[in-house]
């Protein structure tokens, strides 16, 4: 059996590293590939491992075997995906929305590459799974395998959640009634930092962050 701190956990453009923080808080070593930090744009497949070169210091370059890689969680930009997108200046590019989600599955896929038989029935990965809001990514990913509220986790709030991959389905556990629910895109920053319980100013940070409860039920389920 695998000891925990040997555990590795990649979270691809995961931000704050909130969905992430359950591992990382149980021993497992976690890597948060995401800007401004790390471009997962600009990874390396090197022979037998990934190289994860950081923007402005050489020596935080990051090299991970393909086989050390325990489980993967990617959460992508919505921005071009939303449906929620129906002011912004520039036009909706879709091509340059998918860039991100190919090169996540990019990454998924060459750590699955990694079978040790010809006959086994064994993932490499423990699980994979992306994370979007349920709206235009279906056109390109197909049907999610799970689709959530995060008030279905203990969260006080709605944004119906989509994941693909592969991976356990955590359990829905509460749902919050709610009368004269603002919609969570409308809801202002002070609103949106006491429901993550963070000081993050900007808005666009702030609603892209994955509820806690949800979090921790993922984690439960695929530890």
């Amino acid at each position: 059996m695998i000891k925990v701190h040997d555990r590795v956990i990649l979270d691809l453009a995961g931000g704050t590293g909130a969905w992430s923080k359950p591992y990382k808080e149980q021993g497992y070593t976690v890597y948060n590939i995401t800007l401004p930090e790390y471009d997962i744009l600009e990874t390396d497949f090197l022979q037998n491992s990934f190289c994860f070169h950081h923007e402005s210091n050489k020596h935080k370059t990051i090299y991970i075997a393909y086989k050390d890689i325990y489980g993967i969680l990617a959460a992508p930009p919505c921005t071009m995906f939303s449906f929620a997108r129906t002011t912004a200046k520039a036009p909706r590019d879709l091509r340059k929305g998918m860039e991100i989600v190919i090169a996540c599955l990019r990454i998924i896929w060459e750590c699955q590459y990694g079978i040790k038989k010809d006959v086994t029935r064994i993932s490499p990965l423990r699980f994979w799974v992306i994370e979007n809001p349920d709206t235009i990514l279906n056109w390109f990913l197909g049907c999610p395998a799970f689709v959530f509220d995060p008030c279905e986790f203990g969260d006080g709030y709605k944004k119906k959640t989509a994941l693909w991959g592969h991976f356990n389905s955590p359990e829905k556990q509460v749902f919050f009634k709610f009368e004269k629910q603002k919609k969570f895109e409308d809801k202002r920053v002070e609103e949106l930092r006491k429901i993550h319980k963070t000081r993050i100013k900007g808005k666009t940070e702030l609603r892209s962050i994955t509820p806690a409860g949800f979090s921790r039920a993922f984690y439960e389920a695929n530890k």
